[in-house]
């Protein structure tokens, strides 16, 4: 978005809601007029300064300084859009996700193009880009319904929308830009205020008749559909499927979310009218340092690299059993060893570069020939490590299994990789495209990490492992969301009751209207509602004495949990054991 073009924005008409007045004179007005001035030099005192260079108080914030212009007074489409957000999140976020989020983020969306549009802001390409992706990440609560995917989603959206009100082209208008949604919480409330006084000074009779009729239109509404669903059980469901169910129990809650959809999609559109320019905040250029000094300590890095590459071609090529024997590891405990620590240098080689962006010396060819071929094969060793670590961890989950903390950072490293790959491609050819590029690829991500359906995925590696002749931990399957129902309703019984009769009891004691509902939970109650679980609590509890017997005669942890003797664990069918590391957290 460009900025606009005059303190009230280009295309911007006067505001007539409210008849202009005469400012009054205040005794505190510091701004000296002609008269008192010149009585105040003939005094012989200092002429205190006037206009605009006059300063009283403390200085203003970081996001004031930083504010372009003060948007003009609020348009009543802005006003009303901001009102439908804070009655559809009081009515439809009480009962969960869902849809329910892309539904209130189109009334919020409105208010700030016709704030914007007020401004003569125009579309630009990487704005829609950043709304674009945030719409689409608000997709996520719609099709899955795991928790922890959808808070990821959702923190994302709020930062791809803020950066779409924002813009922001360097490292720290990117940054901030992600976050500067909440320096307009404050100043979008008053300005709405403002523009709600000054309509409903100018326009108290047509106020009155609004509200005349909306009273009267309800009181039709509510006696007519009374006796319309009272005389039809048909029309009755349909009508009790449309109206949300509000109780007085939950009226604290729907009210602050009222406030809360009110009070952000005016933020929303006081920084589509308004934007804060964070990219006037810039980190003070690095003190650059000699050839010597900065790169003699980065290309010994780089030997190190290349030496620790070089072993593990070795070990990868045939040497994989001789190493487990010098070792005395385990192949999962070589894989587990290694990852944690290869993750950790991954991002230390990430703050290097940063580092090293600052304090090397680019005024000549020479320098910056120098800065990028030292930080591009830096980049390009470090993807080496990044696909080391994602083998080790694919050994150790061929192991143990797949779990949520297993595949987050199995992402987290894939994405560093990524941005690895940015840094070096984009480094080369458009640096300053880096910063945007990096917060594009986060938000793919996120969108993408949602999207696969993580619980799903977890299920689905289990399963299978279970059927080449692995053992299968049900406890911990049985914890995951309703996604997971897919993968685990081809289990065996009593696997598959033991595994999804927590899943079946939380769908069954919920209420969601459809609205509220994602895809994978709406699949999951198919699913049960075809093929519902066994009484399983004898034979859960038959099962685990079973594997505490079992685990006796084994070799088991120091915690008593049971441990197959082999990596190819062949137990029973109907066997389910802990399989997990105890040195690992899930």
């Amino acid at each position: 978005m460009s900025e606009p073009s005059g303190p009230s924005g280009r295309g911007t008409e006067p505001d007539t809601s409210a008849p202009s007045k005469p400012t009054p004179s205040r005794s505190h007005d510091v701004t000296p007029g002609p008269s008192r001035a010149r009585a105040h030099a003939r005094r012989g005192g200092p002429q205190p300064p006037s206009g605009p260079w006059q300063r009283s108080g403390p200085p203003p914030p970081t996001a004031a300084r930083l504010r372009t212009t003060e948007p003009a007074a609020v348009r009543g489409a802005t006003l009303g859009s901001a009102l439908v957000t804070a009655v559809l999140s009081a009515s439809l976020l009480g009962d969960g996700l869902g849809t329910n989020l892309l539904i209130v983020a189109v009334p919020a969306v409105l208010a700030a193009f016709f704030a914007a549009r007020a401004a003569g802001r125009r579309l630009r390409p990487w704005t829609a880009v950043w709304a674009v992706g945030g719409l689409a990440l608000l997709a996520v609560p719609a099709l899955r319904d795991a928790g922890w995917p959808t808070f990821l989603a959702v923190v994302s959206a709020v930062a791809l929308g803020s950066l779409a009100l924002h813009g922001g082209r360097s490292w720290m208008g990117v940054l901030l830009g992600s976050a500067g949604l909440f320096s307009s919480l404050a100043g979008g409330t008053a300005w709405g205020w403002r523009g709600v006084r000054g309509r409903m000074e100018g326009s108290r009779k047509r106020w009155g008749a609004a509200l005349r009729t909306t009273a009267v239109a309800a009181v039709l509404l509510i006696v007519f559909g009374t006796l319309f669903a009272s005389a039809d059980a048909a029309f009755a469901d349909v009508l009790s499927g449309l109206i949300p169910d509000v109780s007085l129990g939950d009226s604290p809650w729907r009210l602050f979310l009222f406030t809360l959809g009110l009070v952000g999609s005016l933020a929303a559109a006081y920084t589509a009218a308004a934007p804060v320019r964070w990219d006037g905040l810039a980190l003070p250029p690095g003190k650059a340092r000699g050839r010597l000094e900065w790169a003699l300590p980065l290309i010994a890095l780089n030997l190190l690299f290349a030496v620790f590459i070089a072993v593990q071609l070795t070990v990868l090529l045939g040497g994989y059993d001789k190493v487990m024997a010098e070792t005395h590891l385990s192949h999962a405990e070589y894989a587990r060893q290694g990852f944690w620590q290869l993750l950790w240098a991954t991002l230390l080689t990430l703050l290097v570069i940063g580092i090293a962006l600052r304090l090397a010396p680019r005024g000549r060819d020479g320098d910056r020939t120098l800065v990028r071929s030292v930080l591009g094969a830096l980049c390009l060793l470090t993807l080496v490590v990044v696909a080391s670590a994602l083998r080790r961890m694919d050994l150790y989950v061929d192991t143990y299994g797949l779990t949520r903390l297993r595949i987050s950072v199995s992402a987290v490293e894939l994405w560093l990789g990524v941005v690895l790959v940015l840094i070096v491609v984009l480094g080369a050819l458009r640096p300053r495209l880096l910063p945007r590029a990096v917060a594009a690829s986060a938000a793919a991500a996120v969108l993408a990490f949602g999207l696969v359906s993580p619980d799903g995925l977890i299920a689905e590696q289990n399963v299978q492992r279970y059927r080449d002749g692995h053992a299968i931990d049900i406890d911990y399957l049985r914890d995951l969301s309703a996604d997971a129902v897919l993968a685990l309703d081809t289990l065996p019984e009593p696997l598959r009751s033991c595994a999804l009769r927590d899943i079946e009891r939380s769908l069954r004691s919920s209420d969601t209207p459809w609205h509220a509902m994602s895809l994978g939970e709406e699949r999951a109650r198919e699913i049960l509602r075809e093929r519902g679980t066994r009484d399983p609590e004898g034979s859960c509890a038959a099962v685990r004495v079973s594997v505490e017997e079992r685990g006796n005669g084994d070799r088991g942890h120091e915690d008593g949990r049971y441990v197959p003797n082999e990596l190819n664990d062949t137990s029973g069918p109907h066997i389910p054991s802990d399989v997990g590391d105890p040195n690992d957290p899930r």
